[in-house]
């Protein structure tokens, strides 16, 4: 991602951010000894570097351990931003139109699918999971190609443009690409 997108991305983003905070004031403070901005200082001091944590999650998809080990966070913090901040990153994405597609039957009259030419691409996507306990899902989910436990989605995306024009729903990890590409999506 260069420079330009990133700051693009992080006007909406900060839009959206400053609507999901609570409207109601906090309360006036009762202890006299706290001092006003008293208290730990968050990791994440700006809206760009909030904006910089999701978009790294969201790109590897990696352990919440991890991820908190690069930013200086417990798990426990980690978790609370991920789910705090997906919401804001996924409605500033939509706001920007920059989502994609769900419904396969709507690819074919969206712009960005006929822009530059009908240059598509599919592809599939698998993301690791933590191995489930039961026993059937540990089969459903088991993808012999990656040998590990997997779900999968399928990608059309515009080869001129380099955006992702349709994303399929989530299947598990053993369906094969083509078998996933003929489910009816939801």
């Amino acid at each position: 991602m260069t420079d330009e997108e990133f700051q693009a991305i992080l006007l909406s983003f900060e839009k959206c951010y400053q609507l999901s905070l609570p409207s109601k004031p906090k309360p006036t403070r009762q202890k006299k000894g706290c001092a006003r901005g008293g208290g730990r200082k968050s990791k994440l001091a700006t809206v760009g570097d909030k904006l910089l944590f999701i978009l790294v999650y969201q790109k590897p998809f990696q352990l919440q351990t991890r991820h908190g080990l690069q930013f200086g966070l417990s798990q426990g913090r980690v978790n609370y931003w991920v789910h705090r901040l997906l919401p804001v990153l996924q409605q500033s994405l939509a706001e920007m139109g920059m989502k994609p597609e769900r419904d396969g039957k709507h690819v074919a009259d969206l712009i960005e699918a006929r822009s530059g030419g009908a240059n598509l691409s599919i592809d599939a996507t698998e993301r690791g999971l933590q191995r489930p306990v039961n026993g059937e899902k540990q089969k459903e989910k088991y993808s012999g190609k990656k040998k590990t436990h997997t779900d999968k989605n399928l990608l059309l995306a515009n080869e001129s443009t380099k955006k992702i024009v349709y994303l399929s729903a989530t299947v598990e990890g053993k369906k094969h690409d083509k078998k996933a590409r003929r489910r009816k999506s939801n």
